[in-house]
């Protein structure tokens, strides 16, 4: 069966499935018939599963397609690969779709990123809510949203995606409702929502959510979200965490538009 399917940390069955193939992501320019020293990072996990010399592996660079390449040499601190072809392969969802999601607390936020990736978002917006518990800004700012691109890379290589899915900076509501989205649907998990996906006419090609923190937007801004064109959407009767809802709402969305079998 073509089946992407999870084996351990950073390795999925590739595109034949007869095998499993460890996958790794390499900041930088990829090429067949390239020799490689890979980063520490990557020979830490090498050495995790303890891999050989001779022994295959898959790298890409979030650009798109992949790389099937050799492993040269292995020392304590040091690997080295030799890349023999790249495989120009996608599994990126035919829709296009943004998670704006509101700060949460604890590992809340980076459970959301992890699991948003595997079910196809193609691009998170954290958003700094009125009823977020944890504050950001500056550098704890930056070093949180750094550290949330870091779970989106690793989340990459186990499930098999080749596109790298970027985690915006920090916006305040205000801000990124002033923003002008380029989207077909925006819509904002709301529990007042009586809008459902199947009643949407014909399915958006590009298409944004937006979920809300513990306890939700606050009236004032959920007004100012259906004020800037946004429009409701209600997952249904039970009222759901902010992880849960978001996820639901993103595979509710592959379901119906995307490429979810059903």
């Amino acid at each position: 069966m073509l089946q992407l399917q999870q084996t351990k940390q950073n390795t999925v069955i590739t595109t034949d499935f007869q095998y499993a193939m460890p996958r790794f992501f390499i900041e930088t320019a990829l090429a067949a018939g390239q020799t490689l020293s890979l980063p520490d990072t990557v020979v830490r996990h090498i050495q995790v599963l303890r891999l050989k010399e001779g022994d295959s592996l898959t790298l890409f660079n979030g650009q798109g397609g992949e790389y099937q390449a050799t492993l040269l040499a292995l020392q304590k601190r040091d690997a080295s690969c030799e890349i023999t072809r790249f495989d120009d392969i996608s599994r990126e969802s035919p829709i296009w779709l943004g998670l704006a999601q509101a700060i949460s607390s604890g590992d809340r936020m980076e459970f959301t990123l992890q699991k948003g990736v595997e079910m196809g978002v193609s691009l998170f917006q954290p958003i700094a809510a009125e009823r977020s518990v944890v504050k950001l800004s500056g550098d704890r700012a930056d070093k949180r949203v750094q550290r949330w691109q870091e779970i989106v890379q690793s989340a990459c290589e186990q499930c098999g995606r080749n596109t790298l899915p970027q985690v915006l900076p920090i916006l305040s509501l205000n801000e990124w409702l002033q923003q002008q989205q380029q989207a077909d649907a925006r819509l904002i998990l709301s529990p007042l929502g009586t809008q459902k996906l199947a009643d949407i006419a014909s399915a958006p090609k590009r298409a944004w959510l937006m979920a809300g923190p513990e306890g939700g937007y606050s009236a004032r801004e959920e007004g100012a979200a259906l004020a800037a064109g946004w429009t409701p959407l209600k997952l249904g009767p039970r009222i759901l965490r902010t992880e849960t809802a978001a996820l639901a709402a993103v595979a509710a969305v592959q379901a119906v538009w995307g490429d979810y079998c059903i």
